[in-house]
């Protein structure tokens, strides 16, 4: 079974890049399939000729970059009178609070048309502070929404670039920007997140705009128009990836998306192991638990073809999102390993060496520039494959609290780096009496160095009594989940007592 799941991610992945090698090839570029010429003012009604648009800022205690996205954000090019800056503050810290409710008023006295807006309580999480963030009168006056985390910084000319597209093709729902990243070269780990995320933007997401005109709307870096969102039904909160959700549903409805690889927002990357797995959690397991509650409406949708039905359920669900965290960890963390034990059981060569390797080139033409990184990027991979398979459990079985559990990634942005380099090394040592204990429940994961005890024991037994050579993959593979459950991965803040 997994030998044949291996099979299809990369007919999956293969077919993806060729795809995108199409529209490269044929210069199958968005602003040469469709009307996209420059929005200008008009002699006679001046900048009524622009679209009204209102740029929404979700935050939650974003004490390290709240200045960022909210400066960014006002100093996007659009007559004044035709923006609404709206920042939806659900910060439960009372000092964040009022840190960005100050860098509003701030704006506000500039001359900038900011609101500052916030809720009593955090139902929904992000999905419900759009929503509600939707609901204010001010809001009719608006065509379109664009979405910025608060780590993003849109350039800006950021409007001038994607609206277009939407306002001289009144099909289109969603144009989705590419993401930059600020912070890609701080560690190891964010060069591995890099390579995976070059991967999505430059190969899924393109291939998903070019082919079918449908991909997964990524929650922020995008703009939506206002009547498509809720067309689609608004926002819902039933799962941790309501942006994938509202995306399903306006493609169901009849919409069109469009994918701009050359318009670059910049953001971060999560550099703490722990705010990466909290992350990745949250994008496994919610689309999984997505595909559970829209697998009926997907497959009795009347408004959309049996060839867009497919493609949503097996390619965009099933294959990317199911299958390839299965296979993965399956396979190539427990299968393999446990072979060499029995020597009656043969693998055969081809799905062991060629299919992998295969699927590793592919992915590594997102990122050619850390092609010498890949064989990192492959025992990192494995490792989170533990996290992603157990995710894609809790969301398919709605097993444990955690399936609808959203953890905010946590942003470094600049502040807290400088402050952690500036720190005497004194005070990264940890003392014995009061640490230990600490540091072990903070820092260890005892999934990741069981796994690891396990792959360690499959090669000593295949280096001394097989007669395979998987040990070569196994120990740096044992090696690889030991370190990363110890903790020693990503960048490590210290607190300042």
């Amino acid at each position: 079974m997994c030998l044949v799941m291996s099979l299809a991610v990369l007919v999956e992945k293969a077919s993806m890049a060729l795809v995108t090698g199409y529209a490269k090839l044929f210069r199958r570029r968005p602003d040469k399939i469709y009307k996209c010429d420059p929005l200008v003012a008009d002699e006679e009604t001046g900048s009524g000729a622009f679209p009204g648009v209102l740029v929404q800022i979700p935050m939650y205690n974003e004490r390290e970059v709240y200045q960022l996205s909210i400066g960014a954000a006002c100093n996007l090019l659009w007559p004044e009178d035709r923006i609404i800056i709206q920042v939806l503050d659900d910060s439960t810290d009372p000092v964040v609070k009022e840190l960005v409710r100050k860098e509003c008023e701030m704006w506000a006295k500039k001359g900038k048309n900011i609101r500052y807006e916030t809720r009593a309580n955090r139902n929904g999480y992000k999905a419900g502070a759009l929503k509600v963030g939707m609901t204010y009168g001010y809001v009719s006056t608006c065509e379109f929404v664009a979405m910025f985390d608060a780590d993003f910084q849109p350039a800006p000319d950021f409007l001038h670039r994607t609206l277009p597209f939407l306002v001289h093709n009144p099909k289109i729902a969603l144009v989705q920007s590419r993401w930059k990243f600020v912070n890609a070269s701080e560690c190891l780990m964010t060069r591995m997140q890099e390579m995976s995320m070059d991967f999505h933007f430059k190969v899924e997401q393109e291939s998903g705009s070019t082919a079918c005109r449908f991909f997964g709307y990524n929650g922020t870096a995008g703009v939506w128009r206002i009547k498509a969102i809720e067309d689609a039904g608004g926002w819902q909160d039933r799962t941790t990836v309501e942006d994938m959700d509202l995306a399903v549903r306006a493609g169901l409805a009849g919409w069109k998306f469009v994918y701009l690889g050359d318009v670059k927002v910049d953001s971060e990357l999560p550099s703490t192991f722990k705010a990466y797995r909290y992350q990745q959690h949250r994008w496994s397991c919610g689309p999984a638990n997505l595909f559970r509650k829209l697998f009926w409406s997907v497959l009795t949708s009347k408004q959309v073809s049996i060839r867009m039905k497919f493609y949503v359920i097996y390619n965009f669900f099933i294959a990317r999102r199911i299958i390839s965290h299965f296979m993965t960890f399956l396979l190539y963390c427990v299968i393999v390993p446990a072979s060499v034990f029995f020597p009656e059981v043969d693998i055969p060569a081809w799905g062991v060496i060629y299919v992998p390797t295969a699927i590793t080139l592919i992915n590594s033409i997102g990122t050619p520039s850390s092609f010498h990184l890949v064989i990192f990027w492959v025992l990192f991979e494995n490792v989170m494959s533990l996290h992603r398979c157990k995710a894609v459990f809790i969301g398919l079985f709605e097993a444990g609290s955690s399936v609808n559990e959203w953890v905010v990634t946590e942003k470094l942005g600049d502040k807290l780096k400088a402050r952690s380099n500036s720190l005497p090394s004194e005070e990264l040592k940890f003392k014995i009496k009061d640490s230990t204990v600490f540091f072990f429940i903070y820092r260890f994961s005892l999934m990741e160095i069981s796994v690891g005890i396990y792959l360690m024991v499959c090669a000593w037994y295949d280096l001394k009594f097989g007669n395979d050579v998987f040990y070569i993959y196994l120990f740096p593979q044992a090696i690889t989940f030991i370190i990363m459950g110890f903790g020693y991965v990503g960048t490590i803040i210290p607190a300042r007592k």
